[in-house]
């Protein structure tokens, strides 16, 4: 009994306290303001007042406490054999599909952004073909030369599918609901999640010491300010342009990454 009550006071607190809830919030609401400053150029602080949060909210918090202990942080109080990809990648897909079932007049290309997401699955599942592991402290651990191609395009893949995926494009016009001034709660909930999955998948895991903490932190930081350059760089460009690029260009290249895994799992068998 004292066993049990051990592992469920360890995964609540790993759901709700870090790296979890609070640990997304906390991050996702920092990274927020910058883009916020970045995009809108003002700064914008996030309200104090209690708000009743809605449907959407609430099923996307829930998602990103679910993805997020799914990384191998430093300090994650959840056994790495217990985690598992799967689990993250339907945390984040769901967020998605609730964003768009409940809240659609928030996405500029709701359409678009459903093909974006099958394709980050495809950055985020197939460099787990060949190890055949869904642990991701594992895939991020394998540093064969015959895998380093496949993780290097899935990790170029995933870094292109992310500015659609937090909603930093297509840019709101004036007058949109999007568009009005106000931190988005819901994607300062997605930014941890996404980045640190980069982070845990592409890179071997840090240690349970500070400076492991420091280099998963500034891998997760990095990931996140790519894609804020990323959006600035498509709200300087246009809607038009970077529609372009997203329905050009990023299901031939899953495509490939598609090919490599098949020619990858061939080579190394």
């Amino acid at each position: 009994m004292t066993q049990i009550l051990g592992q469920l006071a360890t995964h609540t607190a790993a759901l709700l306290v870090y790296p979890g809830l609070l640990m997304a919030a906390v991050f996702g609401t920092a990274v927020e303001i910058v883009w916020t400053r970045i995009s809108e150029h003002h700064w914008v602080m996030p309200e104090v007042r209690w708000h009743r949060p809605s449907a959407v909210l609430a099923t996307v918090a829930i998602a990103s406490m679910l993805a997020s202990v799914q990384m191998s942080a430093p300090f994650n109080l959840v056994p790495s054999e217990e985690r598992n990809l799967i689990i993250a990648a339907v945390a984040l897909g769901l967020a998605a599909w609730v964003e768009l079932a409940l809240g659609i007049e928030l996405f500029g290309e709701p359409g678009l952004l459903l093909l974006v997401q099958c394709c980050w699955l495809v950055a985020v599942l197939g460099p787990a073909v060949e190890p055949q592991s869904l642990r991701p402290q594992v895939l991020g651990a394998v540093l064969v030369p015959q895998l380093l191609p496949l993780k290097i395009a899935a990790g170029i893949l995933y870094v292109l599918c992310l500015p659609a995926l937090l909603r930093l494009w297509p840019v709101p016009t004036t007058g949109e609901r999007r568009a009005r001034r106000r931190l988005d709660a819901i994607r300062a909930l997605g930014w941890w999640p996404y980045c640190g999955l980069f982070a845990t998948l592409f890179y071997p895991p840090a240690h349970d010491d500070l400076v492991g903490v420091a280099r998963f932190f500034g891998l997760s930081l990095a990931i996140a300010g790519l894609c804020m350059l990323a959006g600035w760089l498509m709200g300087r460009t246009g809607a038009a342009p970077s529609r372009a690029v997203y329905q050009r260009a990023i299901a031939p290249f899953a495509g490939l990454v598609l090919g490599m895994i098949v020619v990858t799992s061939l080579l190394v068998r």
